[in-house]
């Protein structure tokens, strides 16, 4: 396969999405109360919220653990589907993280390889990156086309082969404890933003070397992360003291 490089050498990025590039952790998170209320399994939401990023069968298990109630298959297929149906209700109201379509416009215009990938589903994430107005040549990998989502790190090895670049030449960008879990079994590096809930402290344990706000802010420090934004080579020409 060729590896894809950008002009500068710079490190590919492997986004998440939900509180990575868009704003839609909370709805993600009412969704799910839905959902669990529906099925008869009623959680109060801080205990929803510190489980998203993960794949929705592992949610939905480690939720039901809290109550000692034990799920089968069945019923966890029957869960996930609920909050599928639920967040379609939410979808409308999810936006582009502040400086989310100008990160992703600048890389695509240093040619630095980047892709998202998501534990969501195919159908649910689609509705989340048409806000982020990327066209196919961004790569989105999908709970749907890996054997295991969140903490495993197979979303972000999938994210990499389709860039065609090495796993330990890229760099995960992730809001959550579980992005950075990912990122730290896959052998590549870990960026953290706060935009999904999680403070500093929990993000850095979890494996992050740098934290940031947003995607503005990493915008805005894309040097710290291998990013030189227009470097020209040096002509040999003396400065002016």
């Amino acid at each position: 396969m060729t590896r894809a490089r950008s002009v500068s050498g710079a490190p590919a990025f492997l986004f998440d999405l939900d509180g990575t590039l868009v704003d839609s952790v909370y709805q993600h998170v009412l969704a799910w109360r839905d959902a669990l209320e529906e099925a008869g399994l009623p959680l109060a939401v801080w205990r929803i919220h510190r489980r998203i990023g993960m794949s929705g069968g592992l949610f939905v298990n480690a939720l039901a653990r809290e109550t000692g109630r034990r799920l089968g298959a069945g019923e966890v297929a029957r869960f996930q589907q609920l909050h599928a149906e639920a967040f379609r209700r939410y979808a409308a109201q999810v936006r582009p993280l502040p400086g989310a379509v100008e990160l992703l416009a600048h890389l695509a215009e240093e040619r630095v390889p980047h892709a998202i990938a998501t534990s969501g589903y195919r159908e649910g994430a689609q509705l989340s990156v048409k806000t982020l107005g990327i066209g196919p040549a961004v790569p989105l990998i999908t709970r749907d086309q890996v054997a295991h989502a969140k903490p495993d790190p197979d979303l972000f090895l999938a994210a990499a082969e389709r860039l065609g670049v090495p796993i330990d030449h890229s760099i995960v960008v992730g809001d959550s404890i579980w992005d950075l879990l990912a990122a730290r079994r896959a052998r590549a590096l870990g960026v953290g933003l706060l935009s999904g809930g999680y403070g500093e402290e929990e993000l850095e344990r979890a494996g992050a070397y740098r934290v940031y706000q947003d995607p503005a802010d990493l915008l805005a420090h894309l040097d710290e992360v291998g990013v030189r934004s227009g470097e020209r080579p040096l002509t040999g020409s003396t400065p002016e003291s």
